[in-house]
Formats: C-alpha cells, sequence, structure tokens
C-alpha cells in the first residue's frame, strides 16, 4: 500500500482520503455540476462511499493516491484529487478525478492543487511523465491545462459511456519531466498571483 502524505499548501491542503472523510464530502459532493464532464454520476451517500471505497482499493493495490482538499482558513474538505494508473516501474501517473465544489470554481485553488501534485509527482516519486485527460467538451479544462504547460497529445475516440448515455472523447495531455521547470513556474506565478476567495 503506498504511504501517502500530506501535501501543505498556502490555501489548501492535501489530506491522504480515508472513510473518515465521508461525512464531510458529503456536504459538498452532491451538486450535479460537479461530475457533468465525469464517467461517474454521484447523486447519494451510497454512491459516494462505493466511489471512495474504489479509490482506498485501488491505494491497496499500489496504483492510486487519493486525496481530499482541504480549504486551510475554514479547515473544511471543499473536494477531492488524485493521481492514478500510477506505473513505478515506467515512473509514470496519471493526475485527475479532480473536482471542487463549485462554491469555489475560478478561485484558483485547482491551480494550487495541481502544483502540490506535481511537485510531489516529480520530485518525490520521480515520475517522468505525469498525464491528464477530460471530455472533449470540457473547453475550460482544457484551456486550463494548455496554460500551465501540458502538451495535449491527441484523443480516445468513443472512450466512455456516460451516465445519461451520450459518447464521450477524452482529450489527453502530459506533462514530461523535462518541461517540469517550466510548468512549475507557471503554476507558482499563477499561485503567487491570486488573492484568497472570499468566505
Amino acid at each position: 500500500m503506498i504511504e501517502i502524505p500530506v501535501l501543505e499548501g498556502t490555501r489548501i491542503r492535501l489530506e491522504p482520503m480515508t472513510l473518515e472523510h465521508l461525512a464531510s464530502l458529503e456536504k459538498v459532493a452532491f451538486d450535479d455540476r460537479i461530475w457533468r464532464y465525469m464517467p461517474v454520476s454521484i447523486k447519494t451517500p451510497a454512491d459516494l462511499r462505493e466511489w471512495a471505497e474504489k479509490a482506498l482499493r485501488l491505494q491497496e493495490a499500489g496504483t492510486t493516491l487519493p486525496w481530499v482538499t482541504v480549504l486551510k482558513s475554514e479547515n473544511r474538505i471543499i473536494g477531492s484529487t488524485r493521481f492514478f494508473d500510477f506505473e513505478p516501474a515506467h515512473q509514470t501517473a496519471e493526475l485527475g478525478h479532480t473536482w471542487l465544489t463549485p462554491e469555489f470554481h475560478g478561485a484558483g485553488l485547482n491551480a494550487e492543487a495541481k502544483l502540490l501534485q506535481l511537485t510531489y509527482g516529480f520530485e518525490q516519486l520521480g515520475l517522468r511523465r505525469v498525464a491528464l485527460k477530460t471530455h472533449h467538451e470540457n473547453l475550460q479544462s482544457q484551456k486550463a491545462m494548455r496554460k500551465i504547460g501540458a502538451v495535449e497529445e491527441g484523443r480516445f475516440r468513443n472512450h466512455y459511456i456516460m451516465p445519461d448515455g451520450s459518447q464521450r472523447h477524452s482529450v489527453w495531455f502530459s506533462i514530461i519531466r523535462e518541461e517540469w521547470p517550466q510548468t512549475k513556474s507557471r503554476l507558482e506565478a499563477r499561485v503567487r498571483g491570486l488573492t484568497p476567495p472570499s468566505a
């Protein structure tokens, strides 16, 4: 089982996910806007528990590192993120399953979470590549990935059948070790230049 560290940022803290976080996650997870572009729909406490238990099983298998996202100023959980498809032999992972309660969309907290995760991934885990992917209609997510310097690699057509029966093509991006210093500088500049969200 992977030992997952707490990642401490300026405004947020990423804590290793446990089932003890479920009660706090239930307060923020049942907004349809969170799951609009994801191939899973979380509508009930049972859905949320199944989602968390699956992440923890994959952690135990050594392929996933799940965190909850904590807003430090209020000490409350506002979302979640993870590394998954972690391949130590190839020094690769995918960053995703990332969501925040819509109250904090556009507040710059996602950039800080990515800075924390990618710093840990490249500088502690020694990753050579971190992949990211998103729904073909999620143009905001694609723009954000390009903005931090992730390179678009292409798309997997007909990749997922969404919970509503529609079809998703997945647009893939990646950051490799050689690009990390520039990406890190971009993320640090974004984090420094943002003001905390109003309470």
